[in-house]
């Protein structure tokens, strides 16, 4: 799981790092001290866990949160008790108060690996469920090429050149796709990967559609492929 730490302090950057280094399955994006330098990580580089201070310069982290438009799975971290309730109203799946240890950052770290793993498909799976039109719809996972960002909206296209309109961010349809089958190449597209004709100049050919890739995407993509 990639993540960022967000927190002006350098010695609770360090904390959380050193952490977060122990548990094998956490990879540290970067280290941000304040919610600019923390947007301009997140719009290069989309993560699963964002450890956030509530207390930054300029700007606190419930109003970085409000800004965020696909909103990772959020632990708040702070040195006040008082603030649990807030962090829990705005979507935080924990709250941490310094100084804390390793047994207790863990059980942090897993409640977000326990929601991956509840909201995603098997590898096996045949099928997803969607809402639409008012309408519980089955689609066979097999025809889906590619998935695209549409506002509020997703547009799922298939090879029996069908067009699915769901309510659903891009990264909440993510999570529940099979990682093996399906992968996040742009922003606005999610594709699936025995779909994928050929690719050159950083421009994928599936189905017909020519869906470019996102530089903060790049390495993530090829290491599915194999290609790193």
């Amino acid at each position: 799981m990639d993540c960022i730490i967000v927190d002006d302090d350098k010695m609770s950057r360090l904390m959380v790092r050193q952490l977060a280094e122990q548990i094998q399955n956490l990879n540290i994006i970067a280290e941000c001290q304040d919610a600019t330098e923390a947007t301009s990580i997140l719009n290069q580089h989309p993560v699963d866990i964002l450890f956030l201070d509530v207390e930054l310069p300029g700007m606190n982290g419930y109003e970085f949160l409000n800004t965020l438009e696909e909103k990772p799975y959020v632990i708040m971290i702070t040195g006040h008790k008082d603030h649990a309730v807030q962090a829990y109203e705005m979507g935080a799946i924990d709250y941490l108060v310094k100084p804390f240890q390793l047994p207790r950052f863990i059980q942090a770290v897993k409640r977000v690996q326990d929601l991956l793993d509840i909201n995603a498909l098997p590898e096996t799976a045949k099928d997803i469920f969607v809402r639409c039109d008012a309408k519980v719809v089955r689609i066979p996972l097999e025809i889906i090429t590619y998935v695209e960002a549409l506002a509020d909206y997703i547009m799922i296209f298939t090879t029996e050149g069908q067009k699915f309109i769901v309510h659903s961010t891009m990264k909440g349809f993510q999570d529940r796709l099979p990682q093996n089958r399906f992968a996040r190449v742009h922003r606005s597209y999610i594709l699936q990967i025995n779909k994928i004709e050929f690719i050159e100049n950083q421009i994928i050919q599936c189905a017909g559609k020519a869906i470019p890739v996102g530089a903060s995407y790049k390495d993530s993509f090829m290491k599915k492929l194999n290609l790193l």
